[in-house]
């Protein structure tokens, strides 16, 4: 596990750089991003009592997915040394208390996140609890949307020529496609994978 979570820290600076250099001094407010994704992330849940509602599982693993990366940037900005943080994130990750009200649980963490304006790790491994997120259905999700956001990146994401329809599906069909096929235990994943989307893309 220290080893993966060393590998999206990685990641995660890797992509911050790609979109501004100096994105460490830029005094960006990712824990507002993380309260916004909260919100998001409940009405995929489902919290309307009058009208009939099932949680969709897959999107709420997205949008958490999507607080991680912000999560991990607080960290890196937190702490110089990539080992210390990743000891850390560990050790939150074996925190995960589940209160068995899983909106309640959203809302303890928008709640610290609101106070601290930094990353709560057992608090969202609570969450991760709550809707059977495992930790490598999250490694391989949040390596899967780093990759496809630099592939974007990499194809005029910013100038807008990248094609995000890529023969009749879009890009995000794609890389599930691609995820499904590839070993994620392999050193190579990520590599493995910017390629296969590399050469769907080059068919469209």
């Amino acid at each position: 596990m220290r080893q993966q979570i060393l590998t999206m820290l990685d990641l995660q600076e890797a992509m911050n750089s790609k979109v501004n250099d100096n994105w460490a001094k830029m005094g960006f407010s990712w824990y507002r991003a993380i309260w916004i994704e909260c919100a998001e992330l409940l009405d995929h849940y489902g919290w309307k009592w009058w009208k009939k509602q099932t949680p969709d599982e897959d999107q709420v693993k997205l949008e958490l997915v999507d607080i991680w990366h912000f999560g991990l940037s607080i960290l890196l900005l937190e702490s110089d040394n990539r080992d210390d943080i990743a000891i850390a994130v560990e050790q939150g990750l074996a925190k995960a208390r589940p209160s068995g009200d899983f909106p309640a649980d959203l809302e303890e963490f928008t709640r610290a996140t609101l106070e601290t304006k930094g990353f709560d790790v057992p608090g969202f491994a609570t969450l991760m609890a709550g809707i059977d997120l495992s930790f490598d259905e999250l490694y391989t999700r949040y390596v899967g949307k780093n990759v496809l956001n630099f592939f974007r990146q990499d194809h005029g994401y910013q100038d807008g020529s990248y094609r995000k329809q890529w023969h009749g599906k879009e890009d995000n069909e794609h890389l599930v496609e691609a995820v499904a096929a590839l070993d994620h235990s392999s050193v190579s994943f990520k590599d493995d994978l910017y390629q296969v989307l590399e050469q769907r893309y080059a068919m469209c």
